[in-house]
């Protein structure tokens, strides 16, 4: 894999901006709608009550983001002591390198550390490289939750940290 530096960023930093604006992009198209409506503030991920992080890579652009935020029961369907995925994406020349796999260990540690005991997240049926990456790492299906509970094409996942 390529030298990546995973960098802590505020959610409303201008490359955050710019990638999470690509990301929606992406969702509009496999989903044909505007992209995920989930509101999101940059205070959700402020430490130690979330995180945001960016990997740049050796050109020092912006490659590939991904962040957690904490959940605790309400009634959309989180538990105490959750901390939700928000906005795992790479930028499509540099999937498969095990990118969005080294973000998410760091994320999951980062949680951890910061008291939660189980991290959360939703994804979609048409994004199937999101829901190998999860498997594989060790989530499991789990009750819906979040904006997008009701939805047929939402798959909801956790993982015990």
């Amino acid at each position: 894999m390529p030298s990546m530096n995973l960098r802590r960023v505020r959610f409303d930093h201008p490359d955050a901006i710019k990638l999470n604006d690509v990301v929606q992009a992406e969702y509009a198209e496999r989903y044909g709608d505007d992209g995920d409506a989930t509101v999101l503030t940059p205070e959700d991920f402020l430490p130690p009550r979330g995180l945001y992080l960016i990997a740049y890579d050796e050109a020092d652009r912006p490659v590939a983001t991904g962040g957690w935020r904490s959940q605790d029961r309400n009634d959309e369907g989180y538990a105490d002591g959750d901390a939700e995925l928000k906005r795992m994406f790479v930028i499509e020349q540099l999937r498969g390198r095990g990118l969005a796999r080294r973000i998410l260990a760091a994320l999951e540690e980062d949680a951890r550390a910061a008291g939660r005991v189980r991290m959360v997240l939703e994804t979609g049926t048409k994004q199937p490289e999101a829901v190998a990456l999860y498997t594989s790492s060790g989530y499991e299906p789990c009750a819906k939750f979040g904006y997008y509970r009701f939805h047929e094409e939402s798959l909801c996942y956790a993982k015990l940290l």
